[in-house]
């Protein structure tokens, strides 16, 4: 197996360097941005010219967490640029991370700081350990990494904590996921499995496609499937447009539907189900703005930096 590249995240932030250094280097305030840390704790240093060693702890759920250690040291360069030189290991057996080592960069620019990292680790659990990485935990780790860059940034150009970037994430996720999986839902069982349930005679009812219905059910099933999936995974920038016509679609449907008004009383019908729907894609729409938004870092250096 090829080597796998290293993590890389680039964010660009209009703040001072002192300030981006405290937001940092500071470990209660460095826990409160990055996705990847629960708790980080500083030990007590011996003289000021040693390393910085510090422990660090990340909750996974059901109840088990991940702990490791690490160190790091600061420099400052002619230009004001500042690196942070770090390295870390982890002795739990459940961790994929063994040990590794990366840096954090602060290089001052007329729109701010460009601020960014280049790291890498060595896994455990050999070949497995080493395919798990490869499709799951280092893109997991890279998206982890720039969503919390860009939640620093709108924590200090905009004053948003994090804690509200991340419920505020939350919610527009749930407001985008629901209504997905509902258009998936109504375009397989309904209409290409189940047909005949009801899908097939409200069809007819309208008189649009005579003869065709079985056909025209079948083109709408894999056009809500396909609609679905586009609104599951979504770009941000393709958001707000993909709300709008949830809502467009959804009154369409719901004005269809009346060829067929029994269908008005009948539990879940489309009613409520187009409104719910609705009120979701208006509470998504309403969350969109300043989210952090991983796509919004680079993930690949520009030119080869000097480290």
């Amino acid at each position: 197996m090829a080597k796998s590249k290293p993590i890389y995240v680039e964010s660009t932030i209009q703040t001072t360097l002192e300030s981006l250094w405290t937001y940092t280097q500071t470990p209660e305030l460095h826990e409160q941005w990055d996705l990847r840390f629960t708790k980080i704790s500083y030990l007590p240093k011996k003289t000021e010219d040693e390393p910085q060693r510090f422990l660090y702890q990340t909750n996974i759920g059901f109840g088990f967490s991940i702990s490791g250690e690490g160190e790091s040291v600061g420099t400052t360069e002619k230009d004001e640029t500042k690196t942070s030189v770090l390295k870390f290991s982890s002795g739990n057996p459940i961790s994929l991370i063994r040990e590794g080592a990366g840096f954090w960069r602060y290089v001052p620019c007329e729109e701010g700081i460009r601020f960014f990292t280049r790291y890498d680790y060595q896994t455990r659990f050999g070949a497995m350990g080493r395919w798990l990485d490869r499709l799951l935990f280092r893109p997991l780790m890279g998206w982890a990494t720039a969503w919390s860059f860009d939640a620093l940034r709108l924590w200090l150009e905009k004053g948003i904590h994090p804690n509200i970037s991340l419920r505020r994430s939350l919610t527009e996720l749930i407001c985008r996921i629901i209504p997905a999986f509902i258009w998936i839902y109504q375009g397989l069982f309904p209409k290409l499995l189940y047909p005949h349930t009801g899908e097939l005679q409200l069809l007819q009812a309208t008189h649009l496609f005579p003869g065709y219905e079985q056909l025209a059910l079948l083109f709408v099933g894999v056009g809500e499937i396909c609609f679905g999936l586009l609104f599951a995974f979504a770009g941000k920038s393709w958001r707000k447009p993909l709300y709008l016509w949830n809502i467009i679609l959804l009154v369409a449907l719901g004005v269809g539907a009346l060829a067929e008004p029994t269908v008005m009383v009948e539990p879940f019908n489309p009613v409520t189900l187009n409104l719910g729907m609705m009120a979701l894609s208006v509470c998504g729409m309403l969350s969109l703005p300043d989210l952090p938004n991983a796509s919004a870092c680079l993930r690949n250096p520009e030119k080869e930096e000097r480290y």
